[in-house]
C-alpha cells in the first residue's frame, strides 16, 4: 500500500479514491499547481488534506466562512488530524495560542479566513515556518462572474507574492461550480503557474431532482417535509421576510425548524447554526447567507421555496444535499412571482465598490442573463439533470430517469391550447398591452379590483374569459406563451407583455399553439404535479435506501450519546452512510469493523467496541 492510500485508510476509513482525487493528489505532491471542479459532496477536502499530511511542512487552507472552517476541523481533529482554524469566532487571546502553536509546529493543517491572511501576526509567523501547499476553498469566490464574489480573496495572491520571496509553496485551488470565465479568473487571479486542470463531471447520481409547480406554496412544502420528520433538511428563500414566514408556519405545524438570514445577530445565527448541526432543529429555513461550504453530511432534503437568482447558486445550495452519498431530493417551488422577486434583487442589491461603473453594468446584464437561464430550467419540459450538466458544459446522452420530468413523463401530454392562447393575446391587445401579468391575469379571471374597473377593463370583450381557470393556471399560459416566444418582456422588474409576430399569426388564424399539459383524469399524475414527482410511497423509496431497521436505529442512538459526550454533530462520529456499511457487513472484529467504509483507525480504537458491542447483539 503506497503512502497516500495508508493515509486515506487510516484517518478517513475509504479503500479507494473517489475519481479525480488520486489525479490531483498525485499533482499536487509533485509541486505542480492544481484546479480541481468538483461537485459537493465528491470529496474535493481530500484533495488537499491527504497531500498535507504527507509534505514535511504545513498546508494553509483559504477558507470564507467560520461555519465551514469549524466543521472542517472538528471532523480532523475527530479523525486524529492535528489542525486548527484562525478567524474572527476566537478571542485575541485563542487566536495568539492558535499563532504559538503553529509557530510551534503543532499543526499540519491551518484554516484561515481570507481576511487574516495579510496581518501582522500572521505574516509573522508564516515567515519561521515551513508552508509546504496553500489551498484554496470555493475557489469561485476570487471571480467578479462567480456567483459568491468576495474581494477579500483578492488578497490571496499579493499573499502568495510574499510568499515567494521566500519559497511559494504549491497551490491547489478547489470549487464546486464553474464556468469556463470563472475558471480562467481563478487561474489568473490566483496566479497558478500552468496548473493541473480536472473536472470530474457535476452529476450527483444520488440526488433527485424536481419542480413544482404549486397553487399553494404552503400546502406543497408541508406535504413534502411531512414524511421526512426525522430526516434533517434546508429550506432556501429569497428573502428574509420568506424566511420569517416560512419558519413560523413549520413551527406552528409542529415541526422542529429554525431560521437564518443576515438581519439577524451574529449570535442568533451562530446558535441557530448550532442547533441544526447537532439535530436539535430538524430543519433549516433560510436565505442563501447560510450554508456555503456547509460540512454536514446527513441533510437528506433541500427545498427551495422562491428560485434563485441562477443555476449556479441553485446547484450549489442543491448540493447540500446527500453529501454522504445517501439518496436524497431536491425540491424547487416554481411560481411565475418568484421571477419578480429576483430581477427586484438584482436591481437593489448593493453596488461592489471594487468595481467601476462599467464591469458593475456588465455584472448586472450577466445576472439577468443567468435569471433566464434559471427560468429556463423551472420550465423545463426535458430531464432536469440534463439541463443543469450541460449547463456546466457536462456531455450527457440519455435521460436520468431521476428527476420530476422523467418520473412524470407519461403524466403530461401534448395539447392544443390555441383557443385559451387566442384570448390572453386578445386580452393584452385589449389592454393596448401596457399592462403586467398581474393585471391581465386579473382582468382574464374577473377581478373587481378597484384600479382594474376605473380603468374600464371589466367592459372589454375578454373580461372573465378565463374565470374558471385558476390564476396560477392562468399566470402559468403567460409564462409558456413567452416562453414559446408568442410574448416577449423587457428585463425590468414589472415585466409587460407585448405580443410577438409569432403571437400576431395566432390572433390571424395562421398558426396554432401546441405545449405540454398535465394529462386529465388520471390521480397520480395529479399527485406528481402537486406533491413533488410521486406518491408518498413512491417518494420514499426515491428518497432514501438507507435501511431502517432496529440495529439502524440503534447505531444511530449510540451514535448520538458518543457526539454528546465529545461535543461534536452525530455525523462526525459516523455518517449515515457509515452506519449502513455495518448494517451490511455485520463486523464480528475490529478487523472486520476497520473495512466499513468511512472507519479509519482512530475512530476504530474510539468508538469500535462500542459498535461490535451493539452490532453483535442485535445480530444474535
Amino acid at each position: 500500500m503506497d503512502e497516500k492510500h495508508r493515509v486515506l485508510k487510516q484517518y478517513f476509513g475509504h479503500d479507494a479514491f473517489r475519481g479525480g482525487q488520486e489525479a490531483l493528489i498525485d499533482a499536487l505532491l509533485s509541486g505542480r499547481d492544481v484546479l480541481g471542479i468538483m461537485p459537493t459532496g465528491a470529496g474535493k477536502s481530500m484533495c488537499y488534506q491527504i497531500p498535507a499530511l504527507l509534505f514535511d511542512g504545513i498546508t494553509i487552507i483559504v477558507s470564507p466562512l467560520i461555519s465551514l472552517m469549524s466543521d472542517q476541523v472538528t471532523a480532523l481533529v475527530q479523525a486524529g488530524v492535528p489542525a486548527a482554524y484562525l478567524n474572527s469566532a476566537l478571542t485575541p487571546g485563542q487566536c495568539n495560542t492558535v499563532l504559538n502553536r503553529l509557530r510551534a509546529g503543532w499543526y499540519k493543517l491551518i484554516y484561515v479566513a481570507p481576511e487574516r491572511l495579510l496581518t501582522p501576526g500572521f505574516l509573522s509567523v508564516c515567515e519561521s515556518i515551513n508552508i509546504s501547499m496553500v489551498a484554496v476553498d470555493e475557489a469561485h469566490c476570487v471571480s467578479q462572474w462567480g456567483q459568491d464574489f468576495r474581494p477579500s480573496y483578492l488578497k490571496i495572491a499579493e499573499f502568495l507574492s510574499i510568499l515567494s520571496g521566500k519559497q511559494r509553496p504549491v497551490v491547489g485551488a478547489f470549487t464546486a461550480t464553474a464556468t469556463d470565465d470563472v475558471r480562467d479568473d481563478i487561474v489568473r487571479l490566483l496566479g497558478l503557474g500552468n496548473p493541473f486542470l480536472i473536472t470530474t463531471g457535476f452529476d450527483r447520481p444520488n440526488l433527485y431532482f424536481g419542480v413544482i409547480h404549486p397553487e399553494n406554496k404552503d400546502d406543497a412544502l408541508l406535504s413534502l417535509v411531512s414524511d421526512k420528520a426525522d430526516r434533517t433538511g434546508i429550506v432556501y428563500c429569497a428573502t428574509r421576510k420568506s424566511v420569517e414566514d416560512v419558519c413560523s408556519m413549520l413551527c406552528e405545524a409542529g415541526y422542529p425548524a429554525t431560521r437564518y438570514h443576515a438581519g439577524l445577530t451574529e449570535e442568533e445565527r451562530r446558535l441557530n447554526q448550532q442547533a441544526f448541526v447537532y439535530d436539535e432543529k430538524r430543519i433549516m429555513v433560510a436565505t442563501n447567507a447560510f450554508g456555503m461550504g456547509i460540512d454536514k453530511s446527513d441533510v437528506s432534503y433541500v427545498i427551495h421555496y422562491q428560485m434563485p437568482k441562477n443555476i449556479e447558486s441553485y446547484y450549489q445550495e442543491a448540493g447540500r444535499a446527500g453529501r454522504d452519498g445517501s439518496p436524497a431530493q431536491c425540491i424547487l417551488l416554481y411560481s411565475p412571482k418568484d421571477v419578480h422577486t429576483a430581477k427586484f434583487l438584482i436591481e437593489n442589491s448593493e453596488p461592489n465598490p471594487e468595481l467601476d461603473e462599467a464591469a458593475q453594468q456588465a455584472v448586472r446584464e450577466r445576472e439577468f442573463l443567468r435569471l433566464r437561464e434559471m427560468n429556463a430550467y423551472c420550465r423545463a419540459e426535458r430531464c432536469l439533470r440534463k439541463s443543469l450538466l450541460q449547463y456546466f458544459g457536462d456531455q450527457v446522452t440519455g435521460d436520468c430517469g431521476n428527476c420530476s420530468v422523467c418520473k412524470t413523463r407519461g403524466a403530461w401530454e401534448m395539447t392544443d391550447v390555441t383557443a385559451q392562447a387566442k384570448t390572453v393575446l386578445f386580452c393584452i391587445l385589449q389592454m393596448h398591452q401596457r399592462f403586467g401579468i398581474k393585471m391581465i391575469t386579473d382582468v382574464l379571471r374577473g377581478s373587481r379590483g378597484e384600479r382594474l374597473v376605473s380603468l374600464g377593463f371589466d367592459k372589454i370583450p375578454t373580461y372573465s374569459a378565463l374565470r374558471a381557470v385558476s390564476e396560477n393556471d392562468v399566470r402559468q399560459l403567460l409564462a409558456s406563451l413567452i416562453d414559446l416566444g408568442y410574448l416577449e418582456t423587457e428585463d425590468d422588474v414589472y415585466p409587460v407583455p407585448k405580443i410577438t409576430e409569432r403571437g400576431q399569426a395566432v390572433l390571424a388564424d395562421e398558426a396554432r399553439v401546441v405545449m405540454r399539459v398535465p394529462k386529465k383524469k388520471e390521480p397520480e399524475a395529479e399527485t406528481v404535479r402537486k406533491n413533488g414527482g410521486t406518491s408518498k410511497t413512491k417518494r420514499a423509496s426515491a428518497v432514501s435506501q438507507i435501511p431502517d431497521t432496529p440495529l439502524m436505529q440503534a447505531l444511530r442512538v449510540l451514535r448520538s450519546s458518543l457526539a454528546v459526550k465529545a461535543h461534536v454533530p452525530a455525523y462526525v462520529i459516523f455518517p449515515d452512510a457509515a452506519l449502513a456499511d455495518m448494517c451490511a457487513k455485520k463486523p464480528k472484529t475490529m478487523e472486520e469493523f476497520r473495512s466499513v467504509s468511512g472507519v479509519g483507525e482512530v475512530k476504530a480504537e474510539k468508538y469500535g467496541e462500542a459498535f461490535l458491542r451493539v452490532i453483535c447483539h442485535y445480530s444474535d
